[in-house]
């Protein structure tokens, strides 16, 4: 019968080869050499999601807007990261502006814990395509109650604005003097030929005064007046 200590110095003693190689190391066994080999091959060959969308609307050219952020004009392809609910506003001259809530829903490959191996395990490439169409109604023209309204609020507000300080009148720049003509002279009066003074023509001769012709001296045949003597 083997004693103990004599079967722990049989396991413990090196084998031929080793005893021959004077007690060199020997090498890793071939398994965890080729597990190694193919940890290295999955990992540099790790595809990856690509996750993208792309936003279309009717009509094409309307100015595109991602949770607020502008992205181009569609139709348009962005890329994208987190899955969820994305705000999506489209603009465009002579439409009605269009605010939707789009919802990317999670894939399947994407819930916990696959995402893990399909984002880094996966030796392909794994590409999520979504797909967005919406459509744009035309703007209608607001009714005259509603103009008239907002023309009424808006002069209410400027009436509740502070007054403009006064402005200050500027000086009337000096007016140059109008010089005024002097009448011309009189034409001077042509001389007779013999060279004397004109005088004016003689007045009228004076008419003797005419008697009063209010009075008659009374007749001498006719009858004394007055009294009758006595």
């Amino acid at each position: 019968m083997t004693s103990p200590i004599a079967a722990c110095r049989f396991a413990c003693r090196p084998s031929g080869a080793a005893a021959r190689g004077h007690g060199a190391a020997a090498g890793p066994p071939p398994l965890v050499v080729g597990c190694l080999l193919v940890a290295v091959l999955l990992v540099a060959a790790t595809g990856c999601v690509q996750r993208r969308m792309t936003i279309r609307s009717n009509p094409p050219g309307a100015l595109v807007y991602v949770d607020d952020y502008q992205i181009g004009t569609t139709p348009v392809s962005t890329d994208f990261i987190y899955y969820g609910t994305r705000k999506i506003r489209l603009v465009k001259d002579g439409y009605e502006t269009l605010t939707v809530r789009q919802p990317f829903p999670i894939p399947w490959y994407e819930v916990f814990p696959l995402d893990f191996v399909t984002e880094n395990l996966w030796p392909w490439e794994i590409r999520d395509e979504r797909v967005v169409d919406l459509a744009m109604t035309t703007a209608a023209s607001p009714p005259p109650e509603s103009v008239v309204a907002r023309a009424e609020q808006a002069r209410l507000a400027a009436g509740s604005l502070p007054a403009p300080p006064p402005a200050v009148a500027q000086p009337a720049a000096a007016q140059p003097a109008v010089v005024q003509p002097l009448p011309a002279p009189p034409a001077p009066v042509p001389l007779p030929p013999g060279g004397g003074l004109v005088l004016p023509p003689p007045a009228a001769p004076l008419q003797p005064p005419q008697p009063f012709q209010g009075l008659q001296p009374p007749l001498q045949n006719a009858p004394a007046q007055g009294v009758p003597g006595l």
